[in-house]
């Protein structure tokens, strides 16, 4: 077995091998609204859930060149966003989201998205996706790099609306993994669907 020393990597080495290996990821798209109004959007694949009590998830937007990126500025100035679970319905569209757009412009039309207005936040979500997280910014920590030129801002949302298809909804409260059809992100181009489901009691 290889045995790699991080710190004698470039960031790209690094990069390939954490993709490669923490797999599958889902993918949060994410919605923010600039100080102009223009309605930002943006795929994320370091993403995950935090905490029930209270519902909160976390999404993790890699800065560039120490500069946060739309999606974080737009979060952080406003204090708020909302995450959408991607899926086989409008992944494509959603990876035309990650085009590298100037900040008046906006990803949503530009993937021929529909906004649909929040109940509980400003920030608009998109129609198409079959569940959206309405989140608060809970906090917001710069992480990786320097102090001076930190690498990454990590998001902590606190739900505060869930919106739910009907389709994917059962009566027991879950979601139906099976009618969602979740997307998760793999290295490079590569996306994965569900794929075959098997369980696993928990030990007592």
């Amino acid at each position: 077995m290889l045995s790699i020393d991080p710190n004698l990597q470039s960031e790209r080495d690094n990069y390939k091998l954490l993709t490669g290996s923490i797999i599958p990821r889902p993918v949060a798209f994410v919605t923010t609204l600039s100080e102009d109004g223009v309605l930002n959007a943006a795929p994320f694949s370091y993403f995950n859930i935090v905490t029930a009590d209270p519902p909160m998830v976390s999404v993790s937007v890699q800065r560039k060149q120490g500069r946060p990126k739309d999606t974080a500025r737009n979060a952080m100035e406003l204090g708020a966003f909302v995450v959408h679970i991607s899926d086989e319905s409008n992944i494509r569209q959603i990876n035309e989201t990650a085009a590298a757009l100037p900040p008046e412009e906006s990803e949503v039309a530009l993937a021929g998205l529909t906004p649909v207005p929040s109940e509980s936040i400003p920030v608009p979500g998109v129609a198409e996706a079959k569940v959206r997280m309405e989140c608060l910014l809970e906090r917001a920590i710069p992480l990786g790099g320097t102090a001076e030129r930190p690498a990454a801002d990590l998001l902590i949302g606190r739900v505060v609306r869930f919106h739910i298809d009907e389709s994917v909804y059962e009566e027991n409260g879950r979601i139906h993994a099976a009618e969602l059809k979740a997307v998760s992100r793999l290295a490079g181009n590569d996306y994965a669907g569900l794929g075959p489901v098997f369980s696993i009691p928990r030990p007592e």
